[in-house]
């Protein structure tokens, strides 16, 4: 009986990759000059979000236009494009149950000077601007945006030894087939 659990328990753990949230971080060249990513990158892992992908790469103009669409005929675009291409940045795609809303909450808002301490720009940064990273406001977003960063075969779906201990209970059956 206990093998039979124990198996059927391994199943919907198994599923259960397959159905978690993915969101997209990116680490912004200030981060990285000031050598603070593995420090976030860590934080994510403590919060047993798991990484599916993460690459270091230069934003070109097209890339960000298409990233920032929305905020290109501001008057401060032309700072962000700069900040933005000071150096490379990481992209980073994180999965794990709500994923998008649970990296919002420890990312903190924009303003990092109004980001609440233990946040990621709580604790990293003073500026609006130089705020040490990017993520998804959404999950139709994530989406969008993770297919602009990572190209296919570029993301992985692994079975991790520990997910099993990072979710469980009535909670495990929320997110499982």
């Amino acid at each position: 009986m206990i093998i039979c659990c124990t198996e059927q328990l391994l199943k919907k753990l198994t599923n259960l990759i397959t159905i978690m949230e993915k969101t997209l971080i990116l680490i912004k060249p200030n981060a990285i000059q000031r050598g603070i990513m593995g420090d976030i990158v860590t934080r994510f892992e403590r919060k047993a979000l798991r990484s599916a992908g993460m690459k270091m790469m230069f934003l070109t103009d097209e890339i960000l236009a298409e990233h920032y669409a929305h905020l290109v005929e501001r008057p401060f675009y032309p700072y962000l494009k700069a900040s933005m291409q000071a150096g490379p940045v990481i992209a980073l795609c994180l999965e794990g149950a709500e994923a998008v809303e649970t990296v919002r909450q420890m990312v903190g808002v924009t303003n990092s000077r109004k980001a609440l301490p233990g946040t990621i720009r709580g604790d990293f940064s003073m500026s609006g601007e130089q705020n040490v990273v990017h993520a998804s406001d959404s999950v139709e977003n994530a989406q969008i945006e993770i297919n602009r960063f990572f190209k296919e075969g570029e993301l992985f779906d692994y079975e991790s030894a520990v997910t099993r201990f990072e979710y469980g209970g009535e909670e495990t059956l929320k997110y499982m087939k």
